[in-house]
């Protein structure tokens, strides 16, 4: 029997082994696109000697264990090969963000202490901007002459502190809110576990060895879709599907022409495909089910009746990979049920003390690993910030900063991310509750729930509302909207303020960027098109479903 494979690129080249002719990694066609617009794909083999290729010029180079190389690649598969040639020789990877300002890459490059950088000729402006700032900048290699040879890095190669599974295979920076982005340390280990558990899931998401073709919009650069997913058919000898990005438009052709048989979601993209017209190619496809978060339950059934498939949600983050899936039933479909823990994963709740909860009760969601080592299979901590990471595992439990709640039958419901609750006049109220049924009513194409000042509540509830198409911004539409959302909410959380923009901004991975929504130190109550409706929401005694107002022209 071979030895347990103890990288990543190990799990790679036992799968081209054993079926060097199956199909790897499919790109979906894409008119216009400078690159292979009419699609393709590259089995197993074609992959290894694409990773072989580069390994080489990188090994003849001189990089190997200790360097980190960034890649500004967008969404292309090429991150892809770098990763796994990389990881073949030791090195570790830095994907960065194309939507990244000049100070942001400026201040990931010198964290990371990254000595080269891959990057598309579009992407260079800002990055060349970035490196002029650093002390040593690294040398910026554009991906069409990375075959001519690159320079050799700064410091040879080093001996890892840590060897095999728990070395280090990517920095990937979770998203700073009030402080600068925390690196996230990715070992190998993570990789294989985080397949592993996705796989064994059980239930009714099955993964079927050799004959999956896994569908996933999301952005190369992030964990779900560089990481989780495609670990996942790699270790399965499946195939990856990479379309550019997610294009509802072109969702269905493309998840048919690839040959999808499973589909990953997040964010917006659900209901963005709910809120295109029906059309026969929604149907034509070969998808048994979808996999993701942020699924509104209101329209989860709506979805699977309409499409043709069930679909899980998942409870994860980047420093914990895939935790729960709820994929067993009952599926508690009405509700934002995340499942039970997988295998290898144990959950807590507890109050602000660190208390447990019983069921029925929310709380934050505590993570650790099962085994004796709280993080095997997690990530490896935050990279240079051993304070911070500490102070994450307390008493050998990752605080998530999630609140959940467990059910007598052993399943969890998500109630919101910590930061995303708005708090009026002493109540917790839910952004994600309050979004979902800002959504439900029949004139909103997208919303967003946000904390507005209040000077007597301390906060009231804003909702920012992206009507469909045929539907004009009003007072009346405004109030509409407040009605609706008193006839299904409890008073307090209704909105006290309706805002319409035209759009709302949104990340690579489909979630809206609620700190982007208005200028930094704008009050959003000033904005051309905020309605107040505290007064109206107050006057308000019993109401009844306001109908939506017809169809008219902006």
């Amino acid at each position: 029997m071979s030895p347990a494979p103890s990288s990543a690129y190990e799990v790679f080249a036992n799968s081209v082994a054993e079926g060097p002719n199956r199909p790897c990694i499919c790109l979906t066609p894409r008119a216009g696109r400078d690159y292979q617009p009419e699609g393709c794909e590259w089995t197993y083999l074609e992959v290894s000697e694409i990773v072989e290729s580069i390994r080489r010029v990188y090994a003849q180079a001189g990089y190997g264990t200790g360097h980190r190389i960034g890649l500004l690649l967008d969404s292309r598969p090429e991150i892809v090969f770098h990763w796994l040639a990389l990881n073949a020789l030791g090195a570790s990877i830095v994907p960065l963000n194309p939507e990244s300002r000049a100070a942001e890459l400026q201040y990931v490059l010198n964290h990371a202490e990254v000595c080269l950088v891959v990057a598309l000729p579009a992407r260079t402006a800002e990055l060349l901007d970035a490196c002029k700032a650093l002390p040593a900048p690294p040398p910026v290699v554009l991906l069409g002459d990375f075959v001519l040879g690159i320079p050799a890095p700064a410091s040879a190669a080093r001996q890892s502190p840590t060897q095999g599974l728990l070395s280090e295979t990517a920095l990937l920076y979770t998203s700073g809110t009030t402080a600068a982005p925390k690196a996230c340390i990715i070992t190998n280990e993570y990789c294989i576990e985080a397949a592993r558990r996705y796989i064994g899931a059980g239930g009714q998401l099955k993964i079927r060895h050799g004959e999956e073709r896994l569908f996933n919009p999301l952005p190369l650069f992030y964990v779900n879709s560089l990481i989780i997913t495609n670990m996942t058919m790699i270790l399965s000898a499946g195939c990856m599907v990479f379309p550019d990005r997610f294009h509802p438009s072109t969702w269905w052709r493309d998840v048919a022409w690839s040959r999808a048989t499973i589909v990953q979601y997040l964010g917006i993209v659900l209901p963005a495909l709910l809120n295109q017209p029906p059309s026969p190619s929604e149907r034509a496809h070969q998808v048994r089910f979808g996999v993701g978060a942020g699924v509104d339950p209101t329209r989860h059934l709506e979805f699977e009746e309409r499409f043709g498939f069930p679909i899980f949600e998942v409870w994860g983050m980047t420093e914990v990979a895939i935790a729960s899936i709820a994929c067993h039933e009952p599926r508690h479909v009405d509700t934002r049920s995340i499942g039970r823990p997988l295998e290898g994963i144990k959950f807590r709740v507890v109050d602000e003390k660190g208390q447990d909860l019983p069921p029925g009760v929310p709380g934050e969601l505590l993570v650790r690993a099962s085994a004796e080592r709280r993080n095997q299979g997690l990530f490896g901590g935050y990279y240079k910030d051993d304070a911070i990471t500490e102070s994450s595992w307390t008493n050998d439990w990752f605080h998530t900063g999630d609140l959940v709640v467990q059910r007598d039958d052993g399943s969890y419901c998500f109630v919101d991310r910590a930061k995303d609750i708005i708090r009026r006049s002493a109540q917790n109220i839910s952004a994600s509750e309050v979004e979902a049924v800002i959504r439900s009513h029949p004139a909103v194409a997208m919303a967003a729930a946000i904390p507005a000042p209040d000077e007597l509540r301390e906060e009231e509830v804003m909702g920012c509302v992206v009507l469909k198409e045929g539907f004009s911004p009003s007072p009346e539409q405004a109030e509409a909207i407040v009605i609706w959302c008193l006839n299904q909410l409890a008073y307090f959380k209704a909105p006290g303020w309706i805002c319409f923009l035209p759009t709302l901004p949104v990340t690579y991975t489909q979630k809206i960027r609620k700190r982007d929504i208005f200028p930094k130190g704008q009050d959003p109550r000033q904005h051309a098109a905020a309605h107040d409706l505290r007064t109206r929401k107050k006057s308000t005694v019993k109401h009844t479903a306001a109908p939506a107002p017809e169809t008219h022209a902006r």
